[in-house]
């Protein structure tokens, strides 16, 4: 029996539930339509049943299988956005992303991220932290406008070279009167593969779920990135 994923799940409901209305109304109408037959057998002439109330009902009917025939149109288009998500899922693999997010993975002694402020900043601060959150290196930063590129060697502040994994840059920007400016922090990473384990797809970087609405730019690696 095939596994069914979080977005597989959503769609098999909507089918059987669709399935299950289309069973109830075709057996509600038949019931329907032999009550109907039985009334106009044994209808008191001198008093016959309303056909305005059987015109009522009739209409009623019609409503409702119009709305279920809607609800199988919207399942086609479920499945067909399903598979063209699913699809652009996949072609992402192998490529470069930029992505907001301050995590990046420090590869052979180099990492990089991007930042930017709103606002013209007196001081940056740049933290870099590795995956308990302990500070592993400290430096200032550009304070201007814009994206600023941040590249790390992988060296803590005492020129100690640390391993290779995934480490978080931490951005603090002052005014001149010491507030903070608020910041953006994005990085560029490597798609490995795809995830359908949820709602929606996602992208993968190692164990990493990267979210669609996350995704700022992707284009095929560079050289450097190879």
């Amino acid at each position: 029996m095939p596994v069914l994923n979080g977005l597989g799940l959503n769609v098999a409901t909507a089918q059987a539930q669709s399935g299950t209305a289309s069973a109830g109304l075709a057996d509600n109408f038949d019931t329907f339509l032999t009550l109907l037959t039985e009334q106009l057998k044994n209808q008191d002439p001198l008093s016959p049943l309303d056909s305005n109330e059987f015109v009522g009902q009739l209409v009623q009917f019609s409503g409702v299988e119009q709305q279920i025939n809607q609800n199988k149109n919207l399942e086609s288009l479920i499945n067909l956005n399903a598979a063209n998500s699913s699809t652009a899922a996949v072609g992402f693999i192998g490529k470069e992303v930029d992505v907001l997010s301050t995590s990046s993975d420090l590869v052979g002694g180099s990492a990089q991220w991007t930042y930017s402020s709103e606002t013209q900043a007196e001081s940056v601060t740049i933290l870099v932290k590795d995956a308990n959150g302990k500070i592993v290196f400290q430096s200032s930063g550009e304070t201007q406008t814009g994206d600023q590129t941040f590249n790390w060697d992988g060296r803590d502040n005492s020129g100690t070279l640390l391993a290779d994994g995934r480490y978080d840059l931490e951005v603090s920007a002052l005014d001149e009167v010491g507030n903070l400016i608020p910041t953006r922090v994005t990085s560029t990473l490597i798609v490995t593969g795809a995830d359908f384990s949820g709602t929606e797809p996602a992208l993968l970087v190692g164990n990493n779920r990267i979210s669609f609405a996350d995704v700022l730019s992707v284009r095929e690696r560079t050289a450097s990135a190879i």
